[in-house]
């Protein structure tokens, strides 16, 4: 049978997301399970790069939850910085045509107006900011709030900070619901957690989970790879990624998407994305894929052309149609509240993700409106046509 736990909420999964919503809830005064299949980070978190964009977000309900979310992140960094290498090291977006850049300048104005600091860079003084940059580029703008952190060190520590217990090894079978239909707690194959208030932090499996308490929510993979060099001695500066980027992030498509994004780390090597497809969970290694950002590299920084590539490794990005997560309280299922669907943005949104799910659960009025993440804005198959797809940071 197992063990059987009480508290006041489980939250399943032991990612960044579900990492900080133990934190922020425990802080609340809650008595918070975490329970996972795998350890800690195992999941998107680890295969990600750490990174607290405002940069690639576009005006809007996402955009907001960004600028709480650094806030947030600030804060965390006066606690644990060095135990998460936390680096505010700004961002430089790229455009490498008169055209991009105009439409870069457009963002950033807009972008400006939501809080943002944004700041032109002629192409004669980005070398000032990027010493290695390719030469003829059109100009760049400059984001100092953009950070970064290691994301699996952030989880772990931020985990260990909020003093709430931890289950791993452990998969969740069965969402325990009440006579009333309201959530109960959850069975795992090792024994069983009751508590009023169950956490779907579960990532690219928050659909399945979703399923288990009998709602639905469309989360599915967007596979991604990551490039990483050897250890080099100090040249990049920033996060530097071209201007089309965004436009990735905020499209649909299936097939293979890609722009470059170069940064360093504190141990020296250089993480090089980004690339975009919808294939299911296939973890196989895609040659296109991997000469795709390493082509796109080299365009942003020729001398990379000299530099070895020692390993890459495979993530999924848990996608939801609109390009918004799923944060708060599900009406369908009383208790559930679901916290996933951030796509490649769950590090940096993960504070703020957390903040809105304690102040659900204890009733506080919320820092930002939480509409627009409301769980079940997505009809289910078969119950009439969904909300046409958006730009991701267009207001609701």
């Amino acid at each position: 049978m197992g063990e059987s736990l009480t508290c006041d909420v489980v939250i399943v999964g032991a990612g960044m997301v579900g990492a900080a919503c133990a934190l922020y809830a425990a802080r609340a005064g809650l008595d918070v399970t975490v329970v996972d299949r795998g350890p800690v980070a195992s999941g998107t978190t680890g295969a990600g790069e750490g990174n607290l964009l405002v940069s690639d977000k576009e005006p809007g309900p996402e955009l907001d939850l960004a600028l709480h979310s650094l806030h947030l992140w600030r804060e965390l960094a006066e606690e644990l910085g060095d135990l998460v290498e936390y680096e505010p090291k700004g961002g430089v977006v790229v455009a490498t045509t008169p055209e991009s850049l105009t439409a870069l300048e457009a963002l950033a104005s807009a972008q400006r107006a939501r809080g943002v600091r944004a700041v032109g860079v002629p192409s004669g003084q980005l070398r000032e900011l990027e010493p290695y940059l390719a030469p003829g580029l059109a100009g760049a703008v400059h984001y100092p709030q953009d950070a970064q952190v290691m994301p699996a060190l952030a989880a772990a520590h931020v985990l260990r900070a909020s003093g709430a217990r931890l289950l791993t090894g452990r998969t969740v079978g069965e969402v325990l619901r009440g006579p009333a239909g309201a959530v109960r707690g959850v069975r795992t194959d090792r024994g069983t957690v009751h508590a009023p208030a169950v956490v779907n932090a579960a990532g690219v499996w928050g659909g399945e989970l979703a399923a288990l308490a009998g709602v639905f929510l469309p989360v599915l993979p967007r596979r991604g790879f990551v490039l990483v060099t050897e250890p080099l001695p100090p040249r990049v500066r920033h996060k530097v990624y071209a201007a089309g980027y965004v436009a990735d992030v905020a499209g649909d498509s299936t097939a293979l998407r890609t722009s470059p994004v170069v940064e360093g780390t504190a141990a020296g090597p250089l993480l090089i994305g980004a690339g975009r497809e919808r294939v299911g969970f296939d973890r196989s290694l895609s040659l296109p894929a991997l000469r795709a950002l390493a082509a796109g590299a080299i365009r942003l920084f020729p001398f990379l052309t000299g530099v070895r590539a020692l390993r890459t490794y495979a993530g999924f990005r848990p996608y939801l149609p609109d390009h918004l997560p799923a944060i708060g309280p599900d009406p369908r299922a009383p208790g559930l509240y679901h916290a996933c669907g951030h796509e490649g943005a769950g590090i940096g949104l993960a504070t703020g993700t957390g903040h809105l799910i304690a102040r659900a659960l204890t009733g506080a009025e919320a820092a930002l409106d939480p509409a627009p993440f409301r769980p079940d804005r997505f009809p289910p198959p078969g119950a009439g046509p969904a909300r046409p797809a958006r730009v991701r940071g267009e207001a609701r």
